[in-house]
């Protein structure tokens, strides 16, 4: 009787004594402390790097190539847009952002809503709205060309006077020159395309 006893007690394929062991020896594994590796992390440092490193690295200034404006002895940026047929002279300096269009005020010159936001767009992109006083004189073409000359105007003579802001001047396209024009008319035709009107009979 005494060894039929012992004899269960001491078989190891009895499952319920096998998870009792795993589960003591696994306990035993997690409360032993473990040795840092030689290259492991250590207060959020790896090998072969310092902490000066971590710091921040200063912004990019992007400086154009080309400045297509000039500044005068006064610091008056002059710079020249065009766009279509129409030509814009830009004259800009420092001021209380009064804009004067072919000595007329702006609102009065450029009465659509759409063309006057599209002509301070480039002031506001580079932070400048309302702290440069505008002078402009145009020719030519019609009042859309006109207001497309003096966006582009007004952009390079900007980047004239703080060649640090071609960034946002450049990425909001302001300075691209919109070079399309009028196609010319062919002859045979009634316009650039468009053929006569043909009757059979």
């Amino acid at each position: 009787m005494e060894n039929e006893v012992s004899e269960s007690q001491a078989q190891p394929n009895d499952p319920v004594v096998a998870t009792e062991g795993a589960a003591a020896a696994e306990s035993a594994a997690a409360s032993e402390p473990v040795p840092a590796a030689e290259g492991s992390v250590v207060d959020g440092l790896t090998l072969g790097t310092s902490a000066a490193s971590a710091e921040p690295a200063a912004p990019v200034v992007r400086l154009p190539t080309v400045i297509r404006g000039k500044i005068d002895a006064s610091g008056t940026a002059i710079s020249t847009g065009r766009r279509k047929t129409a030509v814009a002279r830009v004259r800009l300096k420092k001021g209380t952002g009064k804009v004067t269009v072919n000595g007329r005020a702006f609102e009065e010159y450029f009465p659509v809503e759409r063309h006057r936001l599209l002509i301070e767009a480039p002031l506001k992109a580079t932070g400048m709205y309302g702290q440069v006083d505008i002078w402009v004189r145009a020719s030519g073409g019609g009042i859309n060309g006109q207001a497309g000359a003096v966006i582009l105007g007004i952009a390079r003579a900007v980047q004239a006077l703080h060649p640090e802001l071609h960034g946002p001047l450049s990425d909001g396209g302001f300075l691209t020159r919109d070079d399309r024009m009028v196609e010319r008319k062919k002859y045979g035709h009634k316009k650039a395309r468009r053929s006569f009107q043909f009757s059979k009979r």
